[in-house]
């Protein structure tokens, strides 16, 4: 198979040596990328008078057929070969003749695999924040559902004060709200265009680069071409990104777990995504939760590996670069497809309403709310908090709750307990009493839910807005 680099040797690539150096088994997804970058080098090439018009027209054909074939089937990449990028210019080659081997002028692998790896994690930032988009919605109709279902809120796994579904709920609105909120960072940072750069030292060519950003959908041309064939930060940002998304996933998913258990049964999982055991035919298991649960570490690893194969290399590009693509690939794949499951699966999850409130009844959810009460009585908060640890003790030894107490038994404990303390520790008082910004109460809630709705609308899809040269209707013309 000929290679684009071997003029200088005189004697074959050993075969070992080509399939370990070879990329195109993973690199072959950068198929449309390649060919997109390709059309906007020859359109720029064109402009500057380095191709003629004639050339031009005859590479853009070209490339517009392989693209068609591709994309019909009626082509399949051809793994024999060593890059993407072979595959593509051999077949352009094949097809056009002399003006194929034209297509290279002014550029380098360096810079192309650049940009093919740029434009291709672009896209996948953006297909990020469109899942966390779709996630956070099923979130926030969840919340707008549930203002008054009460459930435990809960402390090192104990039940410590009473809160709301739209409460809990909430708190993984905000995390993955950041999360979406980083796409939009990654891709502003990103979105700037390497091509142009050459090897490492830029070309004596007159390359418009401006003009190939611009084609691109970028915000502009890179600044240092050392930097922009050696450059993998955007890549492990996004990576950073998604492991932190697959920690609140794993976060998220370990709760439904719980929540799933006999020992609380909060929810009930529908059967579509639920499994069954092969010997014990009572059982439901989430097991999408856990795996989602599971897959977090292979992300983590992804990004580790990334950053351990980045950690010791000298300026510029090394072909130890080329391992950041198989890891990558699949930490956007297993993210990707771990979105698309747990919207899917909390989106069909039934809550137990009846079971949670009688959860967040017992455990003492309203000692904090007792000792409250005695402050407000006058008494010093250390002082009540001691006054109800004494209370509490009490009805551990008789297995009862605060509220089943009488109010003779609370005044031997203090004499400021009167009445009203009934009223006080109530389930219902409890939640709703919470006022402050960020607190579960209903009037409280109402102001973060408008927020949540404010937010999810106003920045819906604002930052991703690029249509390109492949996606418009042109290039699928005969």
């Amino acid at each position: 198979m000929a290679q684009l680099w071997g003029g200088r040797f005189t004697k074959e690539t050993d075969q070992a040596v080509f399939a370990f150096n070879a990329s195109i088994g993973f690199d072959k997804r950068l198929f449309w990328q390649d060919v997109e970058g390709s059309m906007a080098h020859v359109r720029m090439l064109a402009k500057q008078g380095i191709l003629s018009q004639e050339e031009r027209d005859q590479i853009l054909e070209g490339l517009k057929g392989i693209a068609r074939d591709v994309e019909s089937g009626a082509l399949e990449v051809d793994e024999t070969q060593e890059d993407i990028h072979s595959f593509v210019e051999a077949q352009l080659t094949e097809r056009i003749g002399q003006a194929g081997k034209k297509l290279h002028t002014g550029r380098s692998r360096n810079d192309q695999v650049a940009l093919d790896m740029r434009l291709y994690v672009r896209g996948r930032v953006e297909e990020t924040a469109r899942l966390l988009e779709e996630l956070l919605e099923v979130i926030l109709h969840t919340m707008e559902e549930n203002l008054y279902t009460y459930m435990p809120g809960f402390t090192h796994l104990q039940k410590a004060q009473p809160t709301t579904l739209a409460h809990h709920y909430g708190a993984y609105f905000e995390m993955f709200e950041r999360d979406r909120q980083r796409m939009g960072d990654i891709y502003r940072r990103m979105n700037y265009c390497p091509l142009g750069a050459g090897a490492l030292a830029g070309t004596t060519y007159p390359l418009d680069r401006d003009y190939v950003a611009e084609l691109l959908g970028f915000a502009g041309p890179t600044l240092n071409s050392m930097d922009s064939v050696s450059d993998r930060d955007y890549l492990i940002e996004f990576l950073a990104a998604l492991a932190t998304v697959m920690m609140h996933l794993s976060r998220f998913s370990e709760e439904i777990i719980l929540w799933n258990s006999n020992e609380y049964q909060f929810v009930e999982l529908d059967d579509a995504y639920s499994t069954g055991s092969s010997i014990m035919p009572q059982k439901k298991n989430p097991d999408i939760a856990e795996l989602v649960r599971g897959k977090t570490g292979r992300v983590y690893g992804a990004l580790m590996g990334l950053l351990t194969t980045m950690k010791g290399l000298p300026l510029a590009y090394n072909k130890d670069m080329q391992e950041d693509k198989e890891m990558a690939f699949d930490a956007m794949d297993t993210a990707a497809d771990c979105l698309r499951l747990f919207t899917g699966m909390i989106g069909t999850m039934r809550f137990r309403t009846d079971r949670m409130e009688k959860s967040a009844m017992k455990g003492f959810t309203n000692a904090t709310d007792a000792a409250d009460y005695l402050v407000g009585k006058g008494v010093p908060f250390r002082d009540a908090h001691s006054i109800i640890g004494r209370l509490v003790l009490y009805c551990m030894e008789k297995e009862i709750s605060i509220e089943q107490l009488s109010l003779e038994e609370l005044q031997r404990i203090s004499d400021r307990f009167e009445e009203d303390i009934f009223e006080a520790v109530s389930l219902k008082a409890c939640v709703e009493r919470r006022l402050t910004v960020g607190a579960p109460g209903p009037e409280a809630m109402e102001k973060v839910l408008e927020s949540c709705r404010k937010r999810l609308e106003e920045n819906r899809g604002e930052t991703f807005h690029w249509t390109g040269l492949l996606q418009a209707a042109e290039w699928r013309e005969k």
